[in-house]
């Protein structure tokens, strides 16, 4: 049996735990738990000092309630500080790396760069879910593969190596793990998906997703154009045109990103968007 398999059974193990009495584990399951963290700081390439940090990183909010502990625990915390740390330092690489670029360009890349399509596909690169401490029932819809809780994590993990060794060690692990190939990745037409990103955006700040509606269709069968505007709370973000409804959707996300991305506060003030 395989590292990643033995942790898989010792995880669930203790991702089924009921009671906070349930956190004291066996000499055999320490001694399995260790192997796992050696493992995962191998993949991110940093040490921990202080191992609580990396365990609390790991500690999903559904463990934390089904054990009887404060949601406080979880690594919600965590992942509010990695977002940060991870925006600051990828925007001081393309700050850098592009100097001709403008405000605009470099916040598109950016955004490519730390969205939650990227940090989950990280996440996969590192078998993440393997490692995160879940409640029994989460694991079992599939919360080890889920992209939301792998992304959160990751963040999770970056706050907590922060913590442990400064800026400078979260600057390693994120140009190891995140950066790496970057220009590549810049490059791929999979993650310019206007209409994921601006979903992804919004329901990050407000918990419900954009609406598209048909405004006009213009032309005959053969020949149509299709206008389409994206709204959230009955205000317009954006209007786009396309020959099918897809493309027409797409413009009109584009349109709402390049607002959304150059200020999301002015945004909210000018569309009425509730905090």
């Amino acid at each position: 049996m395989g590292l990643k398999d033995s942790l898989q059974q010792v995880l669930a193990r203790l991702a089924g735990s009921s009671s906070p009495s349930d956190h004291s584990a066996s000499g055999s399951e320490e001694e399995d738990n260790e192997k796992g963290y050696r493992s995962l700081e191998a993949k991110l390439g940093y040490s921990f000092r202080d191992r609580t940090l990396l365990q609390n990183a790991l500690l999903h909010r559904s463990h934390v309630h089904v054990t009887g502990q404060e949601r406080g625990r979880s690594n919600e915390r965590l992942e509010f500080l990695g977002d940060a740390v991870l925006g600051l330092v990828v925007n001081e690489e393309l700050f850098r790396k592009f100097p001709n670029r403008s405000e605009g360009d470099l916040t598109k890349m950016k955004a490519l760069l730390v969205c939650g399509a990227r940090l989950s596909e990280v996440a996969g690169q590192i078998d993440l879910g393997v490692y995160i401490k879940m409640s029994r029932s989460e694991a079992a819809t599939g919360g080890r593969g889920r992209s939301s809780i792998l992304a959160d994590a990751t963040e999770a993990l970056l706050g907590a190596v922060y913590l442990d060794g400064g800026l400078g060690a979260a600057s390693g692990v994120i140009n190891r793990i995140i950066l790496k190939g970057s220009d590549s990745l810049l490059a791929r037409r999979s993650l310019r998906n206007y209409k994921s990103r601006l979903q992804e955006l919004i329901q990050a700040r407000h918990k419900s997703p954009p609406r598209y509606r048909v405004l006009e269709v213009d032309g005959p069968d053969h020949d149509r154009l299709f206008k389409v505007a994206v709204t959230f709370n009955g205000k317009t973000l954006g209007m786009g045109e396309g020959r099918n409804k897809k493309t027409a959707e797409q413009s009109a996300a584009r349109e709402a990103l390049a607002a959304l991305e150059g200020d999301p506060e002015q945004l909210d003030r000018d569309r009425g968007i509730p905090e």
